[in-house]
């Protein structure tokens, strides 16, 4: 395929060191890809691309690991390829409420992803059997942990599937470095009230191991 000669170097970035396990098995050895576990937050994840960035050269940058999804839009184990990258909680509170760095005027909140990627990516994953959609993929740097908040960024983000910790933090340094960057989710658990007994982090990692197999192929 066209894509193996435009993705010859891919680096993934994990939070955890259990995304990056599920995310290396999938990969099969494949040595194109290297795998690293950035961190939990998008500091932490910015600053690992970052440095991974200023130490070789890669083609492509994804993010990949599990994540929370919006009831009715992304169910537990369903696989999230995002269609663009969003820190919802980056900009101000007002009076009015909650104002973007993007309407404040102070940069942007926003990376945008490659489409035709993106697509070939979701429908791959569909054909393999998996249960695969493409839409937005917040970032936030503390994750909701209540009906009342999970009801108020739904109602202002409503394009969102999922929301995760780190996808902002590589994005911008992938953007940064002029750098292509994906977004790979697999959903543990919905967003809402904490509620870890609900949660299916193991079938989470299988999903992922299972997307990042789709993935390798879709590259290859």
């Amino acid at each position: 395929m066209i894509l193996s000669q435009q993705y010859r170097s891919i680096l993934v970035v994990t939070s955890v060191d259990a995304e990056r396990d599920a995310v290396m098995r999938g990969l099969q050895g494949d040595e194109r890809f290297i795998v690293i576990a950035g961190g939990v937050g998008p500091a932490a994840a910015a600053a690992s691309t970052a440095r991974a960035l200023a130490i070789a050269d890669y083609d492509l940058v994804i993010c990949a690991g599990i994540c929370g999804g919006f009831v009715g839009q992304a169910e537990i184990g369903s696989l999230v390829v995002a269609t663009e990258i969003i820190c919802a909680d980056l900009g101000a509170e007002t009076p009015e409420g909650f104002c973007s760095v993007d309407e404040l005027g102070f940069g942007s909140a926003r990376v945008s992803v490659d489409q035709e990627l993106v697509e070939q990516l979701a429908n791959s994953m569909k054909e393999a059997g998996l249960v695969a959609k493409k839409g937005i993929i917040l970032t936030l740097s503390t994750v909701t942990g209540t009906a009342e908040t999970a009801t108020a960024l739904a109602q202002r983000m409503p394009e969102a599937l999922a929301e995760a910790m780190e996808g902002y933090g590589v994005a911008t340094a992938a953007e940064s470095a002029g750098r292509p960057v994906l977004e790979i989710r697999t959903v543990s658990n919905a967003i809402g009230p904490r509620d870890k007994s609900a949660w299916r982090i193991k079938d989470a990692l299988e999903s992922l191991e299972k997307g990042s197999s789709v993935l390798r192929e879709v590259l290859s």
